[in-house]
């Protein structure tokens, strides 16, 4: 019985894997307690000696101000980003590009949608294609973080 949940539990981390990427974007999904996968989510973070700078509550955001703007459709059922960055590859990012301090800090949005709360979306914005070679190598290194980050999220 114990090795079915194993195979189950591995057989969902596979399914949540790579749910999309876009151009700007690479969006992973897998399913429970958004509360339970948040947790999951910022130890993994923490758990790579990342310090979270902040946490953006998009969600309540968007509930907040809708009014104000005239739209109420509910966009997400919850929705949250965690920014921070790493030392070692901010550094070596502005090393290579000093310019590229826009990409800094990094985040991963968890989300789910009203329709579908158990289905929650974690995602972080793709960083390059550059054409410089030396930028290149760290945004790929950077994108390798945040996809691992995730990945153990999900597979947890």
């Amino acid at each position: 019985m114990r090795c079915a949940s194993v195979l189950l539990g591995m057989l969902l981390g596979l399914l949540a894997l790579a749910a999309r990427a876009d151009d700007f974007s690479v969006v992973f999904k897998t399913h429970g307690n958004f509360t339970e996968v948040k947790t999951l989510l910022v130890a993994s973070i923490e758990g790579k000696g990342l310090k979270i700078n902040h946490s953006n509550l998009i969600g309540d955001m968007l509930e907040r101000t809708g009014p104000a703007v005239g739209r109420t459709t509910r966009v997400f059922g919850q929705a949250e980003q965690f920014e921070f960055c790493s030392a070692d590859l901010s550094r070596a990012m502005m090393e290579a590009d000093p310019h590229a301090i826009v990409m800094c800090p990094y985040s991963i949005a968890i989300y789910n949608l009203p329709q579908d709360p158990k289905t929650i979306y974690l995602a972080y914005r793709k960083l390059g294609p550059t054409k410089n070679p030396k930028l290149e190598k760290v945004l790929e290194r950077i994108n390798e973080l945040l996809t691992g980050i995730i990945k153990e999220t999900v597979e947890f």
